[in-house]
C-alpha cells in the first residue's frame, strides 16, 4: 500500500497532477470556490470521492486554502465510490449509493472494512441509517459533512462523473492492509445539565420546561445572549463553538463519552437550532473547550487511531482526518499547529484533513453516530 497527498491551488492544477495516476482510491477536499468536480470527470478514476471543505484543507505541510487529494495505491485491495442525490429520501439515496459503491468495488453484497462518507448538511442521521440498511450496524462509517466558507449553502459533493449540492457520496473500502480509527471531541463536561422537554428535529424549544435559549444563556454565564436580546433569529455559531451541548452516549470504564451538538441559531421565541438532531427526553450537558484543547486534540486523536486495534507499532502508510470546521474557525490562526501535532503522531506519514460542518464516526458500544465539533482519524497501516 502506498499513499500520497497532493496539494494544488486550482482545480486545473489538481486535475493535471492526478491525470494518468494509477490510484485505486482518491479522496479530494478543498475550498468550494475551486470546483474540481468538473475537472475530475475526465480523469477516469472509478473510486474518486470528493467533498468541499471549509476554507481549504490541511496536510502534513500545514493548511492549504486550495485543494488536497488523498491518493491511495493498493492493487491487492478493493475500492468503490458512488454518488446519489437526496431528492425527498436521504436514507434511500444513501442506500443506493452504498450498493453502487459495493458494485463498483466488485464486491456486491459484501461488508466492507469501512465506509468513508461525505454528505451535504442537514440529513446526516438519515444518511447513516441508509448506509446501515445495506451493510448492517457493525461496519464503521466515518466521514464528514461537506462545508462552504460562510454557512451559506455553497457546499457540494462529487464522484468521478457528477456533483450534487444535496446528496451523498459513499466509498466502500476493502484495504489489503490493516486500518484503525478514532472519533472524539476536544471538550470537557461542566456541571450544567438538563433534559430536553420540547424539541422538533434539530430545534430545541425547551430545556427543563424553560425556553432553551434562556437556559443556555444562563449556563454560559452570558457568553450567549438570552431571548430578550433577540427580535429575530440570530446566528450564534461562532459564540457557541466553545460551549456545545453534549449527550452522554457511551463510556470506557468510568469515563463517559459525549456526542456533541453545535448550537447554530438563536430564535426570537427562545428556541435553539442545532447542527444535529436532539430528541425530547435526552439529557444535555454543557461542554467547555479552549483553543489550546482544540489545537492539541487532533494529534491525540491521530495517536489514538494509530494505537487502536493492536497495530500501534505497524508503520503508517497514511491517514484521513475529519476536523470540525467550527473548531477550525476558532483556531484559524493556529491551524499549522494543529497539522503539526497530527504530523508528529503519524511519524510524518502523509495525511489529509478536511474541515467539515458535521462529523460521523463509530463508537464502541454506541455504533455509528453523527455529531458536531468532533474529530475523527482513519490510519492506513
Amino acid at each position: 500500500m502506498e499513499i500520497d497527498v497532493v496539494v494544488a491551488r486550482s482545480a486545473g492544477e489538481l486535475a493535471a497532477k492526478l491525470s494518468g495516476t494509477d490510484a485505486d482510491f482518491v479522496s479530494v477536499h478543498g475550498d468550494c470556490g475551486l470546483d474540481v468536480a468538473a475537472a475530475a470527470v475526465g480523469l477516469g478514476l472509478q473510486a474518486l470521492h470528493g467533498a468541499t471543505s471549509c476554507l481549504g484543507a490541511m496536510t502534513g505541510e500545514g493548511p492549504t486554502d486550495g485543494l488536497a487529494a488523498f491518493v491511495l495505491r493498493d492493487p491487492a485491495g478493493a475500492y468503490g465510490t458512488a454518488l446519489a442525490t437526496f431528492g425527498d429520501d436521504p436514507a434511500g439515496a444513501a442506500a443506493r449509493a452504498t450498493r453502487a459503491a459495493l458494485e463498483n468495488a466488485d464486491r456486491p453484497g459484501e461488508q466492507p472494512d469501512l465506509v468513508w462518507v461525505s454528505a451535504t448538511p442537514g440529513a446526516e442521521e438519515e444518511v447513516l441509517a441508509g448506509i446501515e440498511s445495506v451493510i448492517g450496524r457493525d461496519i464503521p462509517i466515518i466521514g464528514g459533512s461537506a462545508a462552504d466558507n460562510a454557512v451559506a449553502g455553497g457546499w457540494f459533493v462529487y464522484d468521478g462523473s457528477e456533483r450534487t449540492e444535496a446528496g451523498v457520496v459513499v466509498s466502500a473500502l476493502f484495504p489489503s492492509r490493516p486500518i484503525s480509527f478514532a472519533y472524539q471531541s476536544g471538550y470537557a463536561p461542566t456541571e450544567h445539565a438538563g433534559t430536553v422537554t420540547r424539541a422538533e428535529g434539530r430545534r430545541i424549544h425547551e430545556i427543563d420546561g424553560r425556553p432553551a435559549l434562556e437556559v443556555y444563556a444562563e449556563w454560559t454565564e452570558g457568553a450567549i445572549d438570552g431571548p430578550a436580546a433577540h427580535e429575530a433569529s440570530v446566528p450564534i455559531l461562532s459564540e457557541s463553538t466553545l460551549w456545545p451541548l453534549g449527550r452522554e452516549i457511551a463510556g470506557v470504564g468510568a469515563v463517559p463519552f459525549y456526542l456533541l451538538a453545535h448550537p447554530a441559531v438563536a430564535q426570537a421565541d427562545g428556541a435553539i437550532d442545532l447542527f444535529a438532531t436532539v430528541a425530547e427526553g435526552e439529557a444535555l450537558t454543557l461542554m467547555s473547550g479552549t483553543q489550546e484543547s482544540l489545537i492539541a486534540r487532533a494529534g491525540r486523536v491521530a495517536a489514538l487511531a494509530r494505537a487502536t486495534g493492536g497495530v500501534e507499532e505497524t508503520p503508517v502508510a497514511g491517514a484521513l482526518m475529519i476536523y470540525c470546521g467550527g473548531c477550525m474557525l476558532s483556531v484559524r490562526d493556529r491551524v499549522a499547529d494543529v497539522a503539526a501535532g497530527v504530523d508528529i503522531a503519524l511519524d510524518g506519514a502523509p495525511f489529509l484533513g478536511a474541515f467539515t460542518f458535521g462529523e460521523q464516526g463509530a463508537l464502541l458500544g454506541a455504533g455509528n453516530r453523527h455529531g458536531n465539533l468532533m474529530i475523527s482519524c482513519i490510519v492506513f497501516h
